[in-house]
């Protein structure tokens, strides 16, 4: 005799999501992150649209989601690990990489593995990122990636000229901005003291246009702390519908391989999120490599509640 299921048919097509919070400061703050196994949506009978993957954000209250695929092999190149495949989302589209989501989603494999360290790569617009998560306390792991190369070049006089203002920045700002790829291409700006950091407060619709003319994925404002080592830093990234990131570890990353590249600094300490209620800190190490910097980050990442989410 066939048993039928106790769940209805809507219940059958919600998606389980599972809210991961990404660079802890202290235990406490960090990025939510949505994180989809994608696994988990086989039971509608149908896999998810791009379209879907865009609602995820919005109706989980993040800015991005993360989408794993069980369609996973050997990393490659003699590596026995698992290389997941992992997509990015904001309710824009689809991003080619996401720093706080690769923390998040190394983080979420690891509790699958239910052993200790877990070692895994993501499988990432066509390349692995490889990474270990690490078990801190019951729910919390520290995790630890590899990013680059970085390319880094001197920002255009329109670039500056376009964005500057929009930012509440004098053109004095000017001399120490560098265009950084990692994925994308953002502006880097630095600003003396965190009291101006904090008083920045750019209009989104017109950063937004700005950004887009320029083809780049927003600006990352930083501002040295007590030592050089340790930076306070804030993302606005209005053109992928997210005015401002709690945490954007590529762009730190980015200023990590800048620093390196201009002062020699190895290692920085990033604070992001103070001005949205959510501190949140990662730790980027560079390092030169043939193709351009390399950089190690590592953050504290906690897995929150499972949602249920319409599709």
């Amino acid at each position: 005799m066939t048993r039928r299921s106790s769940r209805s048919p809507a219940d059958r097509d919600d998606l389980p999501v599972t809210i991961v919070h990404a660079c802890l400061r202290e235990g406490r703050g960090g990025s939510p992150t949505a994180v989809v196994d994608e696994a988990s949506a086989a039971g509608a009978g149908r896999p998810l649209t791009d379209d879907e993957r865009r609602r995820v954000p919005a109706l989980a209250g993040t800015s991005h989601a993360v989408f794993l695929s069980d369609d996973h092999g050997p990393a490659g190149s003699g590596d026995e690990r698992p290389a997941v495949p992992a997509r990015f989302f904001t309710t824009e589209g689809e991003l080619p990489a996401c720093g706080h989501g690769t923390v998040a989603a190394l983080a979420f494999l690891a509790t699958r593995a239910d052993r200790g360290e877990h070692r895994a790569g993501l499988r990432v617009s066509g390349r692995v990122v490889g990474g270990r998560a690490a078990p801190g306390t019951p729910t919390s792991f520290d995790v630890t990636f590899k990013a680059g190369p970085v390319r880094l070049r001197e920002p255009t006089r329109e670039e500056l000229a376009l964005l500057l203002p929009l930012l509440g920045l004098p053109a004095t700002a000017g001399p120490g901005a560098r265009v950084a790829s990692l994925g994308r291409p953002r502006l880097l700006v630095p600003v003396s003291t965190r009291s101006a950091l904090a008083s920045l407060s750019p209009a989104p619709g017109p950063l937004a246009a700005a950004c887009d003319r320029l083809g780049l994925l927003g600006c990352f404002v930083h501002s040295p702390g007590p030592d050089t080592a340790r930076v306070a830093a804030r993302m606005f990234a209005p053109s992928i519908g997210v005015p401002e990131d709690i945490v954007n570890v590529n762009s730190s990353a980015c200023l990590a391989a800048h620093l390196l590249a201009r002062h020699g600094t190895p290692r920085i300490d990033v604070d992001m999120g103070d001005a949205l209620g959510h501190p949140s800190t990662l730790t980027a190490g560079a390092r030169h490599g043939p193709p351009g910097p390399l950089v190690d980050i590592t953050g504290v990442a906690k897995l929150g509640q499972t949602l249920r989410l319409p599709r």
